[in-house]
């Protein structure tokens, strides 16, 4: 297929032909792709491309599109299409193409478009359209970029020179084709003479040994440039820091070459004494520190670390005692825990500091000589028998007397001197062993107190003879032969003993020549009883009592008599003497019942007894005065106090006494026996207007005169309501007052029989005074 049209592109830029060669490559590429299949017309446009420098501030002519065909009539018109083709604009009568804006290689380095010829007198198109291609040249407009900042380094102190410390890396947006635009060298702007950085590289590196203590940060400011530094190139900088780590280049040394302390003698084990101080110059784990006391044999001191503070805090390790050692000096030295093998030279010759502790004296209480006591005796000893003696001492240098005390059993007692005696008898087969507990007092100062434990052990001594096991309940048959076997009988003994216990059984001599039994010893604690005849008559011997002798193995031995009961019975044709324990079980039974029975009936017959006594008790009580039950139609007013004499005027208040609705006058006080004579007659003659009050006076007075029953002392019976206008005074002594004239008391023996007593008793007083 021939070719109608060819396209023709002109270069506008000479200065870009380096970007030719590409452009050709891409125009063989082009060709190849502008290949028809079989069957397809070729198109006749042949495409280039264009190359414009980027950064143009004004209008910038990039080239011209011309058609072979076009023949200068302007009948042709062409145009742009394609993404990017505002950024361009094209003459569309010449060709022309223009850069209208401002371009950047960094946003866009290359704008495919597309090219159009129409003819304009029929408005169809000359040819296919076809692409073509505008590339942007680079210019030196970036400056290098450090895209890892902020850089950040450690390197530990007094490193030796060249060692690595950090590279840095800066970037140029530039094309790294085009010059040296993106091509960079660095250089140190600040940090020398401790750093240096490599040109090309960037790597930093040490360039003299720095020592932390002494500053242990530094600030170092890099810049790299483009076009390898020559003139025009662009730079950038940036801050590297760098720190120093720390090694453990110092050992620590005491602030203070001397210390003094002070500790209480009664201070316990542990107690903090004081605080020590080194300090440092490294940090971290190169600071801490391990204090320790030198050449002590004693070991009575200690020292520990603060985690925190680094302090040595002194401890009392031992407890300590003024009377023996008033004070102490010893040496502490520090050292660092963590120490590398190549700066131990640095830590040879530890510092050390001196520290005195002084020992203050206390008010010890008493020590005993030991901390506990133990004690023999053997049992049964006599009261007051010594036991032991405990001792105890003033540790103090004054030395101050004891006294002792003890508790923990009445069994014992303690002297003065701490000697322990016994009280009372004792029994091992009471208590074999005593816990007691002996405080010892200083008689300078009472406050000081010790106790101590005091154990007493009470040996054995053979003082119980030994004795049947048990109760036995034995039986014979009547119809029992010789050598039967009637009893299995053992012993026990209540004596502890070393050994074990032995017992030797044996047939008393006097019983045994006329025994109807007779006994062997089996030689394991235990004896046999056998019948030594043939047959038993209940009736003529229903029992039969067998002395038996026992003795143990102590020392001394001793022996007891102890006396078997046997008891015939019928067994039957059976012989079984099972039998005869069933029925003295229901005999017992039986005999239980009938005491209980009897108990019952007797507690019952006591109990009624009672009752029948205290009933007719409270029978008496009430017919000794049933004058209580009648009514008078009087105020009754029963009081059970007592009055204090005649010399007591305050006990009561006798105007609750009257109530009657006219108050007698109080009468000049005459003597106590006319006053008395006098009321006894008015008392019989005055009464509520009748005679039935007089004769119940006067039948009262016979029957208390006549009343063998009544009480054995005298009575006083109040009668409140004397009747109206009743010239009778008041029969109480508590309104009397005291008097010195001595009465006379004849007049009582004219009172009756009831007080004849008090005639007797106050005559036989009066007379000998008169």
């Amino acid at each position: 297929m021939n070719h109608h049209f060819f396209k023709h592109w002109i270069l506008m830029i000479p200065l870009l032909w380096p970007c030719l060669k590409v452009a050709e490559t891409l125009k063989a590429e082009k060709a190849q792709r502008a290949v028809p299949p079989p069957g397809r017309a070729k198109r006749g446009w042949v495409w280039n491309q264009f190359v414009v420098p980027e950064e143009m501030d004004t209008v910038q002519h990039v080239g011209r599109l011309r058609s072979e065909l076009d023949n200068g009539n302007n009948s042709f018109q062409y145009k742009l299409l394609g993404t990017g083709a505002g950024s361009f604009s094209i003459d569309e009568r010449t060709g022309d193409i223009f850069a209208i804006q401002k371009l950047d290689r960094e946003e866009q380095s290359l704008y495919i478009l597309r090219a159009q010829v129409i003819d304009t007198t029929n408005g169809k198109a000359v040819e296919p359209e076809s692409e073509f291609v505008i590339r942007v040249s680079d210019i030196n407009d970036n400056e290098p970029r450090f895209l890892d900042e902020p850089y950040e380094a450690i390197v530990p102190e007094m490193s030796p020179e060249g060692t690595f410390v950090i590279k840095v890396t800066a970037n140029d947006a530039d094309d790294p084709t085009t010059g040296y635009h993106a091509r960079l060298l660095y250089n140190l702007e600040r940090g020398q003479p401790y750093f240096s950085v490599e040109p090309t590289t960037g790597v930093i590196r040490i360039s003299s040994k720095m020592d932390r203590e002494l500053q242990d940060t530094y600030c170092v400011i890099i810049q790299a440039k483009d076009m390898l530094g020559q003139p025009g190139a662009l730079s950038g900088t940036t801050t590297v820091s760098i720190k120093l780590s720390d090694i453990n280049d110092n050992k620590p040394i005491f602030k203070e070459s001397f210390y003094r302390f002070s500790i209480s003698e009664s201070a316990p084990s542990g107690t903090s004494i004081g605080k020590i101080m080194a300090y440092d110059d490294d940090i971290g784990e190169n600071a801490e520190m391990e204090y320790s006391i030198e050449d002590d044999d004693s070991k009575t001191f200690d020292i520990i670390i603060d985690n925190e503070t680094q302090e040595g805090i002194v401890i009392l390790q031992k407890e300590v005692d003024f009377e023996q050692q008033s004070h102490y000096g010893i040496r502490a030295k520090v050292k660092n825990y963590h120490v590398d093998e190549e700066l131990a030279p640095a830590h040879v010759n530890a510092s050390t500091t001196y520290i005195k502790v002084q020992v203050e004296d206390e008010d010890e209480p008493p020590v005993f000589l030991l901390p506990y006591y133990i004690f023999e005796i053997p049992e049964g000893k006599p009261y007051g028998t010594i036991i032991g003696t405990v001792s105890a001492i003033d540790p103090d240098r004054r030395q101050s007397p004891m006294r002792y005390s003890l508790t923990g059993s009445k069994m014992f007692d303690i002297n003065g001197n701490g000697t322990i005696i016994t009280t009372n008898l004792l029994d091992r087969e009471v208590s074999a062993w005593y816990n007691l507990s002996v405080t010892a007092t200083e008689t300078y100062n009472v406050q000081q107190i010790s106790s101590v434990h005091v154990y007493v052990q009470v040996f054995n001594i053979n003082d119980n003879a030994p004795e049947f096991s048990q109760f036995y309940e034995t039986y014979v048959c009547e119809n029992a032969e010789s050598g039967k076997t009637i009893q299995i009988i053992s012993a026990i003994d209540r004596d502890e003993s070393i050994e074990d216990h032995h017992f030797y059984f044996n047939h008393s001599m006097e019983d045994a020549n006329n025994s109807s039994f007779m006994l062997i010893d089996n030689q394991d604690n235990t004896a046999v009883i056998l019948s030594n005849r043939t047959g038993f008559s209940l009736k003529k011997e229903p029992v039969f009592y067998m002395i038996i002798l026992i003795a143990d193995n102590g020392i001394p031995s001793l022996t007891s008599t102890n006396t078997l009961t046997i008891q015939v019975c019928d067994c039957g044709e059976s012989g079984n003497t099972e039998t005869c324990a069933d029925k003295g079980l229901i005999f017992i039974m039986g005999f239980k019942a009938e005491a209980i029975i009897a108990i019952v009936i007797c507690v019952m017959i006591i109990f009624g007894f009672i009752f029948l006594i205290l009933a007719l008790k409270q029978r008496r009580k009430e017919t000794l005065f049933p004058e209580k039950t009648e009514d008078f139609r009087e105020n009754i007013f029963c009081y059970d106090d007592e009055g204090g004499g005649e010399e007591d005027s305050e006990a009561f208040d006798i105007i609750e006494l009257r109530q009657s609705t006219v108050m007698r006058e109080r009468k000049p006080r005459r003597s106590k026996s006319a006053e008395i004579r006098s009321l006894y007659r008015q008392s019989l003659q005055v009464g509520p207007d009748s005679a039935i009050f007089r004769k119940f006076i006067l039948e009262k007075l016979e029957e208390a005169n006549t009343d063998p029953c009544a009480p054995p002392f005298d009575s006083l019976q109040t009668f409140a309501y004397e009747g109206t206008g009743s010239s009778a005074g008041s029969l109480s002594s508590l309104g009397s007052k005291a008097t010195d004239q001595e009465e006379d008391f004849d007049y009582l023996n004219d009172l009756g029989p009831r007080f004849k007593r008090l005639a007797c008793m106050f005559g036989s007083a009066v007379q000998p005074y008169n």
